[in-house]
């Protein structure tokens, strides 16, 4: 029996499952969580890692006697330390409005078609790279950790740069699968400040006789590892407070068409290329809950659900990653004003609200499969709705009615099962990803949600159209 504890971390929760192998079966307990809220320093958004870290402690002492254990968080932060590895900085959150703009300088030294081409990055000014533009600490690093290193490096003393979540920074060429030496010349970035890329699955050290593993550091790809319907012809849709729809492939896409389409290529847990599209995702509902509990109204998710069920569809859409729509603070009152400015009908009720959310994310889920399939030279059949997500049975029914195919909806613990894989192939426990996908297949719950496809939606996603390309 092997017993490992995988810490995962999202950009607005955190938790941590202990779970037990027995040969045959995982079996898994939440044991901690807690909420991962950002502090302000000086007028920026940043993560409270002594915070993080004091709850990673708790945690342990919590679970008792385990074999080892990983951390996965959210992709492109990162941390910088002096020559003492201390932290130069508090790391900043993606959503500190430090790069608004950045991406005019950054075309100014690399043109963008040339650095899709080096990265196979969608083109976001939250990537790490843009970040680091932005960052007066960078002339004085003596190294760089992604959040997930951070962690290791906390509690082991060992620097390591772990692939997949090195592939989310801008920075990472998905063919020669190591960091661009073209980029970080043209940026300027010391290529010494990244400790020694790591493979998903290497144990970096120890804590207290407890191993610590770099899984896939990006929570993405250990959702994907997860991954029970593995056909070549099923899509997945990791879903939380981002959403990132996409299908593994055996190399990266790096076209023109590609990059117009604002298509990523990330490396797998299984070195593979995740080729798929970031779209914010539940965090859009997290706003909405977080909105109404300030005003009183203590909804559940399960009750804006509810709302929204008995809401008309369609009467109002929006670009769920428009970029007015992005920062923390005042959802309702931005979606109210990107509805007047495109013309349409102004929600009304929280109902209204969240109707409207819904219909979009469906749509924009749409419009990213269909990107992702002519770019690919795909056809799918089914998409595997991993996470949070699939616990959201309306979400899950409009999905498959928005695309038209069945929507495998699970596991829900998709990310920590993905890294309690991971860290059983590295104990020897486990052959390979594949393994692991099979004894998730055979003893997780999944729910499929066929679709309703009518023309309500093909007209709604006409629409859809119009309106984010006005």
């Amino acid at each position: 029996m092997k017993n490992v504890i995988a810490f995962d971390f999202g950009a607005s929760s955190g938790r941590a499952i202990k779970a037990s192998f027995d040969g045959d079966k995982i079996t898994c307990k939440e044991i901690h969580r807690f909420e991962n809220t950002p502090i302000n320093i000086e007028g920026h958004i940043c993560h409270n890692i002594d915070m993080i870290t004091g709850e990673i402690k708790i945690a342990i002492e919590k679970a008792g006697t385990v074999d080892s254990m990983a951390f996965d968080t959210w992709g492109v932060d990162y941390a910088l330390l002096d020559k003492n590895g201390r932290l130069l900085h508090t790391p900043y959150h993606y959503r500190d409005v430090r790069t608004a703009g950045i991406l005019d300088s950054a075309r100014k030294k690399m043109d963008f078609s040339q650095l899709y081409s080096e990265t196979g990055n969608q083109i976001m000014n939250i990537n790490t790279l843009f970040q680091l533009m932005s960052d007066e600490n960078l002339k004085n690093a003596d190294s760089l950790l992604f959040i997930p290193d951070l962690f290791v490096y906390l509690f082991t003393g060992k620097k390591a740069c772990e692939k997949t979540i090195a592939s989310t920074s801008q920075m990472f060429n998905p063919v020669t699968k190591m960091m661009s030496g073209k980029v970080l010349e043209t940026f300027g970035i010391d290529k010494r400040i990244f400790a020694p890329l790591t493979d998903s699955g290497t144990i970096s050290g120890e804590y207290k006789g407890i191993k610590v593993i770099s899984v896939a550091g990006h929570d993405t790809q250990c959702a994907v590892a997860a991954m029970p319907g593995s056909s070549k012809n099923t899509a997945f849709l990791s879903c939380g407070t981002w959403s990132l729809i996409g299908c593994e492939l055996d190399e990266p896409i790096l076209t023109a068409q590609s990059n117009r389409a604002l298509l990523s290529n990330e490396l797998g847990a299984n070195g593979k290329i995740n080729y798929l599209k970031n779209i914010s995702g539940l965090w859009l509902m997290q706003e909405v809950r977080r909105e109404c509990k300030n005003a009183g109204l203590n909804y559940t998710y399960d009750d804006l659900e509810l709302l929204a069920r008995e809401c008309e569809p369609f009467k109002c859409l929006i670009d769920t990653d428009d970029e007015s729509l992005s920062a923390h603070g005042m959802l309702c009152a931005k979606i109210k004003e990107y509805c007047k400015k495109t013309g349409q009908y102004l929600p009304e009720t929280t109902g209204e609200m969240v109707r409207c959310i819904y219909d979009s994310l469906a749509l924009k889920y749409r419009m990213a499969l269909n990107q992702i399939s002519e770019c690919a030279h795909k056809h799918f059949d089914s998409l595997n709705l991993l996470g949070g997500g699939a616990k959201d049975a309306f979400l899950c029914e409009l999905t498959a009615s928005s695309l038209g195919i069945p929507v495998i909806a699970g596991p829900v613990e998709a990310t920590a099962l993905g890294n309690i894989i991971i860290q059983l192939i590295a104990l020897g426990d486990i052959k390979d990803i594949d393994s692991g996908r099979n004894i998730i297949a055979r003893t997780q719950n999944v729910k499929t949600y066929a679709p309703n496809h009518t023309s309500d939606w093909d007209n709604a996603y006409n629409k859809f159209l119009t309106i984010i390309n006005h």
